[in-house]
């Protein structure tokens, strides 16, 4: 190498470790405080908050102790269409952090050539031709050319941090939408299993309604006063709309299966579910202090790293006002005729420097400026409007789960005396001391009931689900990867 190539090697080397070692413009990023409570107003009307270690991670479904979600849990991090689009935008964003970080680096590159060139014979003083000058001559070269804009102002580094920012966002977001699929899906076939369970209560009401008009008839027939011909129209029109309600649930059921299908990647008729009416098991959700929502939960991750990407854009805005300079090399080898061109005679090198500076645009870097700053405020108030919401979906949900405990107690004491005084009503009626009325209107009163109770244990399961959700699942904000 001659002392020019090393030279040049030199200077750009110079310039490297000053453009990393430069300051980069702009403001550092530091995460705005939010108002945190210390505990959740309704968490001591329900659970008793445990350690961190305790709250619900991985596989949170498997506490519901039912074998259908447990099976088709797993799919919806490999099979969701959802999560699919997610996770290929997180590749995306990481590929554009790649992007960014080669433009710390000088771009090299490499071009050779060749010739082959001849001319016309030449013609002598006595006008014969002459011996060799038609031979062809090969020329040729081979460059070695770098180009790089230093980073001096720290621009690239801002963009790397934004992209970076954006990449965890991402991830963030494919981390939500598993856990809002997953939710979804658990959430779906709590309502499936609540779909068949009220058909075999509806069934069982249409069974005892078909034995009460057994009995009116009966009675008619024997002649008792307490059962009139409309007590056997009253009875048939009960049986009936019990019939027709049944069918009726068939079409929720329909409905349920097939968008558990979707959720889990497969085409609705692909998928079995096969009729069962027990209910999945109540987890206990143990809870950390409210702080740890700011870490567990994925959503509350995005707006945080979003927070942080618009505020590296304010930087790269800012670099705009100061000057870029460019440098560019090049080191190579030219001969013609071709033969020795690697020697050091042919040996040719370049050096050159360029710098430019807009002098006047007429507020356009300073608008951009503005622009991006006003971006970074946006992404404040929505992180801490994200936060805030987190802390209200929580509340909901424990007062939610406090309140249908309690409703469920008396729908339990309620259910009880209903079943007593349908059976009471219908012995009374069989010995003629009550019309059919009081029969109707018991058995009435026990199917609500009834269908009142069922209702409450489908609330208590999905404010379970969706508190789990809200918690953040099996999510840590520490599982973020490092995408600088």
């Amino acid at each position: 190498m001659s002392s020019y190539s090393r030279k040049a090697a030199r200077t750009m080397g110079t310039m490297l470790i000053l453009s990393l070692s430069a300051c980069a413009v702009g403001p550092d990023y530091h995460r705005p405080g939010v108002p945190v409570p210390r505990q959740y107003q309704e968490s001591a009307g329900w659970t008793q908050a445990q350690p961190a270690d305790g709250a619900p991670k991985g596989d949170w479904w498997t506490a519901f102790d039912d074998p259908l979600i447990n099976q088709l849990e797993p799919m919806v991090a490999v099979s969701n269409q959802t999560v699919r689009q997610s996770y290929e935008n997180y590749r995306q964003a990481l590929a554009q952090v790649e992007v960014a970080r080669s433009q710390l680096f000088p771009t090299i590159g490499l071009t050779a050539s060749g010739s082959r060139s001849g001319g016309p014979a030449s013609v002598g003083a006595d006008g014969t031709r002459v011996a060799g000058t038609t031979t062809p001559v090969n020329g040729g070269s081979l460059e070695l050319t770098a180009s790089w804009v230093p980073d001096i102002w720290g621009k690239v580094r801002r963009t790397i941090e934004q992209n970076a920012a954006t990449a965890q966002a991402d991830e963030a977001t494919l981390a939500n939408a598993t856990l809002s699929e997953q939710t979804l899906l658990a959430q779906t076939i709590i309502n499936l299993r609540y779909a068949d369970a009220s058909i075999d209560l509806e069934q069982r009401a249409v069974d005892e309604f078909t034995e009460s008009l057994r009995v009116v008839r009966a009675q008619g027939e024997a002649g008792i006063t307490a059962a009139p011909p409309s007590a056997v129209i009253e009875a048939t029109v009960a049986l009936e709309s019990a019939q027709a309600t049944l069918i009726g649930l068939g079409v929720a059921r329909a409905q349920y299966a097939h968008a558990i299908a979707v959720l889990v990647g497969r085409n609705p008729e692909d998928l079995d579910l096969p009729h069962d009416s027990a209910l999945p098991t109540l987890p206990v959700v143990p809870m950390d202090v409210p702080g740890t929502l700011l870490q567990r939960r994925p959503d509350i991750a995005v707006a945080e790293r979003t927070m942080a990407a618009q505020n590296a854009a304010v930087g790269v805005a800012v670099a705009a006002y100061y000057p870029t300079v460019s440098l560019s090399a090049a080191a190579g080898f030219s001969q013609s005729p071709l033969d020795g061109l690697l020697r050091s005679a042919n040996r040719l090198w370049s050096l050159g420097a360029d710098g430019s500076e807009t002098l006047l645009d007429f507020g356009a870097r300073h608008g951009e400026v503005r622009a991006a700053k006003a971006a970074y405020e946006a992404a404040v108030a929505n992180y801490r409007g994200t936060v805030l919401s987190a802390f209200e979906a929580v509340e909901n949900d424990l007062a939610g789960l406090r309140i249908l405990a309690s409703q469920g107690e008396a729908l339990d004491r309620a259910v009880n005396d209903a079943n007593r005084g349908a059976q009471v009503a219908l012995a009374e009626f069989q010995a003629g001391t009550v019309d059919y009325t009081t029969v109707a209107s018991a058995q009435e009163a026990q199917v609500n009931d009834q269908q009142s109770a069922l209702n409450v244990q489908l609330n208590r399961l999905q404010d379970a689900v969706s508190l789990i959700g809200d918690l953040g699942g099996g999510w840590d904000s520490g599982q973020l990867a490092s995408s600088r």
